[in-house]
């Protein structure tokens, strides 16, 4: 049997090729092959209040990347310091070779002085100035990012239509940290990024709020935004969380706000307990203003939004932490004060579902380090790091109380430079409130004593196992493969 298909019956003679038709082909070809291949354009905006420490290894970063911004602004507002003079050294244009194409890009500075609006005046400056473009990158004065970050943010926000802004996923890089407290509470803040980034990984990758340490956004649907919302600008000076309302604006305009699969940025992180009060203090004060029912008139949906949901459970979650933990000591020290404890391993079982949680979540981390696996397994730095979060939270919940109007950015500029003792007022009270506690039990008869024990025990219990079968259930929950 003759195998060789040329000379089989059944195969089809092919006419000959006219040279001038080839030619004509590979003459079309060249020519398509030579047409501009259309690239959207991105507006980078880099606010910056005193960040002479940091601007210049931003500067970098951006500079570094496999796909440039097309334009760059550094945006500095009331700085102090020698913010513009470094940054004035990268003014102008620079191109880089990436796979052997040629990218430009080119820096300006603009100083615009004193501006009462601080950094959502520096943003809404900076959206003046790059309208014409696709989309905005906005960039924190002391965030880096991974040489690819922007190429991911562009590919995964250009690819669906439906996508408004798109955040980096965020860590701290804690290689240069010195200082025990600083390592403690970067070690505290690395774990809090992974276990939030993971939370919105998991939720479809939607994301609640738009960081503006390292996010990509939509012209068109900033402006769309600021149509629906009857605004002047995207950003408005009268919210203490200004990304986390644009954000919330951008999901009611029927946008999808989404966390990016790849691109990283480490932001700045705060070494001090001051700074990192202040810092958390103004962002949970912010998230109460916007989720509150009726606080603000401009937040549709209140207050079950699909962004402000998250927020209400971490809220509760918070609370629940506060009533465990508090309820623990409480009923520990009084039932040790009549020889009334009996001591069951059933109570070793939380702590350690918690530990093995906090192991995940190190374990989850793409530039983990022996110090984050520190912090998670030895069990008592991460309790205290959660203290610390609980004070944070009353003092934002006692600021909303008490209706009383506080410039929270002027108090974390403050708290920044190393002023302020607002930060010690949690543990003041803590302290008041357990010896007034202890007053009250040694006044009462020891029949009322038991009472309390008999009531507050099983009280705690219930809450407890509720407690640890939500943290087991966060526990086992598969985490497809993402890291954060």
């Amino acid at each position: 049997m003759n195998e060789n298909p040329q000379n089989s019956p059944y195969v089809k003679a092919q006419p000959p090729v006219d040279p001038s038709l080839a030619a004509y082909a590979n003459d079309f070809t060249e020519i398509v092959d030579a047409l501009p291949v259309f690239r959207p354009t991105i507006g980078c905006i880099v606010p910056a209040y005193n960040e002479a420490d940091s601007i210049a290894s931003v500067l970098d970063s951006l500079l570094a990347q496999t796909r440039l911004p097309d334009v760059i602004h550094v945006v500095v507002n009331n700085t102090t310091d020698d913010t513009v003079e470094i940054a004035s050294h990268y003014a102008g244009p620079h191109m880089r070779m990436t796979d052997g194409v040629e990218q430009f890009t080119e820096i300006f500075i603009h100083d615009i002085g004193e501006n009462p609006d601080k950094k959502v005046g520096a943003l809404n400056y900076g959206f003046s100035l790059i309208e014409g473009c696709d989309y905005l990158l906005g960039v924190d004065g002391d965030t880096t990012a991974d040489p690819r970050a922007v190429w991911h943010l562009e590919a995964e926000i250009s690819s669906d239509t439906r996508v408004g802004g798109i955040s980096a996923i965020y860590s701290i890089d804690d290689s240069q940290i010195d200082g025990t407290m600083g390592k403690f509470l970067i070690a505290g803040q690395r774990t809090q990024f992974a276990a939030f980034n993971m939370q919105n990984m998991l939720r479809g990758r939607n994301m609640a709020v738009l960081g503006g340490q390292f996010s990509i956004f939509s012209i068109r649907t900033l402006q769309e935004v600021m149509i629906d919302s009857k605004q002047s600008t995207p950003w408005v000076k009268d919210s203490e969380v200004e990304d986390s309302l644009l954000s919330l604006q951008i999901k009611s305009a029927g946008y999808l706000t989404k966390i990016s699969a790849q691109a990283r940025a480490n932001v700045g992180g705060m070494t001090t307990l001051r700074g990192l009060d202040a810092q958390q203090v103004k962002w949970n004060f912010g998230a109460i203003e916007l989720m509150w029912p009726g606080q603000r008139g401009d937040t549709k949906g209140q207050p079950f939004h699909p962004n402000l949901r998250l927020r209400w459970i971490e809220n509760f979650s918070m609370a629940v932490n506060i009533v465990t933990r508090g309820l623990f000591i409480i009923l520990l020290a009084a039932s040790l004060s009549i020889g009334a404890f009996v001591f069951s391993p059933v109570w070793l079982i939380p702590p350690l579902v918690a530990l093995l949680l906090n192991f995940r979540t190190a374990w989850s981390m793409k530039n983990r380090n022996g110090r984050d696996f520190f912090f998670a397994l030895a069990w008592f730095p991460a309790e205290i790091y959660m203290w610390v979060r609980i004070g944070h939270f009353l003092r934002a919940w006692t600021k909303f109380a008490s209706n009383k109007q506080v410039d929270n950015w002027a108090e974390q500029a403050k708290a920044e430079r190393g002023s302020g003792n607002a930060f010690l007022f949690p543990l003041i009270f803590a302290t008041a409130f357990f010896a007034a506690l202890v007053f009250i039990w040694l006044q009462l008869p020891v029949v009322a004593q038991s009472t309390v024990l008999w009531i507050g025990w099983p009280i705690l219990g219930v809450t407890t196992i509720i407690q640890t079968l939500t943290m087991f259930g966060t526990l086992v929950k598969r985490h497809r493969g993402y890291r954060v």
